[in-house]
């Protein structure tokens, strides 16, 4: 298979497809990188979703508060089920126990 490398083949074939969509939006790094961590929230995404964004995600400065304000944000949408499934996910993400990535947010 072109591209891929022999231990992570699908790691690299999703780092591949960010970098692809990050390319071709015309959004700002950081309202791109909000739409993102919005949209994983929205989706119920698994903590490997979030750890492939952080890093870019704190590159274009968001941090704690930021997270925070996006899932305040749009937790009227998506609702309380998908906010708290967020909040686990980027918990195991960056791999806090929950009560100390509560306590941080």
């Amino acid at each position: 298979m072109a591209g891929s490398t022999q231990g992570t083949p699908v790691i690299d074939l999703l780092a591949n497809m960010t970098l692809a969509s990050v390319n071709a939006s015309s959004l700002d790094p950081e309202t791109l990188m909000i739409a993102r961590l919005a949209a994983l929230a929205a989706v119920g995404a698994p903590a490997i979703s979030y750890k492939t964004n952080f890093e870019a995600a704190v590159a274009v400065g968001i941090d704690v508060d930021r997270i925070r304000g996006i899932l305040t944000a749009i937790a009227p949408i998506v609702g309380a089920p998908r906010v708290a499934t967020a909040l686990i996910a980027i918990g195991e993400a960056l791999e806090l126990e929950l009560e100390d990535f509560e306590a941080s947010l």
